[in-house]
């Protein structure tokens, strides 16, 4: 790797590879299959609740991009914004520039940001996705991100500007595979208005106990944030719509 402004792609770099896997004409990167999951969770109620999202909105198979790299993207591109502008930075960037972290490490900024404007805070993003390309570069790609052990890793990626535990965790489980848990606002409403953890828990001690009450299955971690979003965006929203959600009633409602 030179200089920066310089930087050169991984030979044989995994996290490039174009997926073959589709859902209704769009590409998706993640674990293969799409068979609804037996089992989510130990405790009764976490998996009662969603497998009874599974049930009506079936596999997700999630997340929406066309390589592992692209779901880094994604993720840095989504916060504080709605996955509809980010499919429309994505476009726009896609347009201009093979996306690749070579590409986005080595990018003039302003002409970054004028790309990715759609996603709002665009400026910002783009020094935050040029960041994390360059660590990508630096760690070894997605191969590193699959192999080195998960708690350094994420340290790790901790120390990247701009980048928090929801968007590490979202990068390291849908994007290298890791079995680690999104806890983004929606998975937060779904268990607080359930009540299966109290208001107002740290995100690390949220993310810590589905660590243990989840299966430990890929797929399971994949499908626990995918759902959520999935009854957040028409039901589990900061106005909860209770009757015309497919989860059981909820025991708690918070907000």
């Amino acid at each position: 790797m030179s200089a920066e402004g310089s930087w050169r792609e991984l030979p044989g770099d995994p996290g490039l590879v174009r997926t073959t896997l589709a859902t209704d004409g769009a590409p998706w990167v993640g674990t293969p299959g799409g068979r609804p999951v037996p089992r989510f969770a130990r405790d009764a109620a976490l998996d009662r609740v969603l497998c009874s999202l599974q049930a009506r909105f079936g596999p997700q198979r999630w997340w929406p991009a066309e390589t592992p790299f692209e779901v880094i993207v994604g993720a840095v591109l989504t916060q504080h914004t709605s996955w509809r502008n980010v499919r429309l930075a994505l476009e726009s960037l896609r347009a201009l520039v093979p996306l690749t972290p070579a590409t986005l490490a080595s990018m003039e900024p302003d002409a970054l940001a004028r790309a990715i404007r759609p996603s709002g805070s665009y400026r910002v993003k783009a020094r935050r996705l040029q960041s994390v390309s360059r660590w990508y570069l630096r760690v070894g790609g997605l191969a590193a991100l699959a192999r080195a052990p998960l708690e350094s890793l994420r340290a790790g990626l901790l120390t990247v500007h701009g980048v928090g535990p929801e968007t590490a965790d979202a990068i390291l489980c849908h994007a290298a595979g890791r079995a680690t848990p999104v806890v983004d606002a929606y998975a937060r409403r779904v268990l607080e208005r359930h009540g299966l953890i109290p208001a107002g828990l740290p995100y690390e001690r949220i993310r810590s106990e589905l660590i243990l009450g989840l299966e430990p299955s890929q797929v399971v971690f994949e499908e626990f944030h995918a759902l959520c979003v999935r009854v957040g965006y028409d039901h589990c929203k900061p106005q909860p719509r209770c009757l015309t959600c497919p989860a059981p009633t909820p025991t708690l409602t918070v907000d």
